[in-house]
């Protein structure tokens, strides 16, 4: 365990620091990163997607750090908890859901309080929604940004949109790529197209944030130079990165269809959402929230956003975090009233 000089967010109040930690979670070493202000603060513990997301708090301060005891938790194969010895047949969604438990359980033990906030950000709230499902008693509330829902068909609309973006802005080059590479719920995602994902998304302006137009500049350049992780932590990062696209739990997420497989919660639950997102389809995850049985539930609109709210609007999604979730309301969710 290392304690780490946490940047100071416009807006902190008290001094911020955050600790480095590592535990053992059913059979393996997790790491993760514990940022706040004030540790009799709730705690809230943040599954990530596809990469880990705490470098990326160094650009864009959440300031809930203010509010909470932040738990950036790096899920088993991910950062600092990647391994080559991990084996490949625990990377389910099963295994997923028993370790955000774990982690959740472990985090109840250390601050001792009976429950947690649980966020979870785009693959992440594919597991995530499943283990509030399954011990919502666990839980003060669920907070899904990006909440992914029908994930093979968010991904057929995105094809769509960037072919067809593509096509009308003149760049024949990606245009011909993801021609070649089709997406469909018959045919799925294929290789081809998953190489060219994320550079084709953050082109225009629908990946991991609305203004970040390269990979390379907002993400790979950020993690390399982040002083809070050492050298070979940063390439497990992204050895970790590589081989999420293949493994079992994102195959099984691009099968399931979360409103048929948890069509109700025994939690309040919010749904944080940018307008601009394709990475997870911001229709799909309005249309589930409307559906959705739920003792108390909200959905907001972050309208300068795409992928990641939480980091392009801080300030709006700070003050539904304290005016909404803490207070357990929905007064300032767009759907329902």
């Amino acid at each position: 365990m290392s304690r780490i000089a946490g940047r100071r967010p416009a807006g902190s109040r008290g001094n911020c620091s955050a600790e480095k930690v590592f535990a053992e979670i059913n059979g393996t070493r997790q790491g993760m990163f514990i940022q706040g202000t004030d540790p009799a603060h709730p705690v809230l513990l943040c599954l990530h997607g596809g990469l880990p997301e705490y470098f990326l708090t160094e650009r864009y301060p959440t300031g809930l750090e203010n509010d909470f005891t932040v738990v950036w938790w790096e899920q088993r194969g991910a950062g600092l908890s990647y391994s080559p010895a991990i084996p490949a047949e625990t990377m389910t969604t099963g295994q997923f859901i028993a370790d955000t438990l774990s982690v959740t359980d472990y985090l109840r033990d250390r601050f001792g309080q009976e429950k947690l906030y649980l966020m979870a950000h785009s693959g992440g709230s594919y597991f995530g929604l499943q283990a509030a499902a399954r011990q919502p008693e666990l839980y003060h509330a669920y907070i899904g940004v990006a909440q992914a829902v029908q994930q093979l068909r968010s991904e057929t609309l995105a094809y769509e949109y960037m072919l067809e973006r593509f096509t009308q802005n003149g760049d024949s080059r990606m245009a011909r790529r993801l021609a070649a590479a089709p997406v469909s719920m018959a045919g799925g995602t294929p290789r081809a197209y998953l190489a060219v994902r994320d550079r084709a998304m953050h082109r225009l302006g629908i990946g991991t944030t609305h203004d970040m137009t390269s990979v390379l500049s907002g993400i790979v350049w950020p993690s390399l130079k982040s002083p809070h992780y050492t050298a070979r932590e940063k390439l497990n990062m992204w050895r970790g990165k590589l081989s999420s696209g293949v493994s079992a739990l994102w195959q099984d997420m691009l099968a399931t269809d979360l409103a048929e497989r948890v069509p109700e919660l025994a939690l309040p639950a919010y749904f944080l959402h940018g307008i601009h997102d394709y990475t997870v389809n911001y229709q799909l995850a309005k249309s589930y929230v409307d559906r959705l049985e739920a003792p108390l539930k909200g959905f907001y609109t972050f309208t300068e956003s795409a992928h990641s709210p939480i980091f392009e609007e801080p300030g709006r999604a700070r003050r539904i975090m304290r005016e909404d979730v803490l207070r357990g309301r929905n007064g300032l969710a767009d759907l329902p009233r």
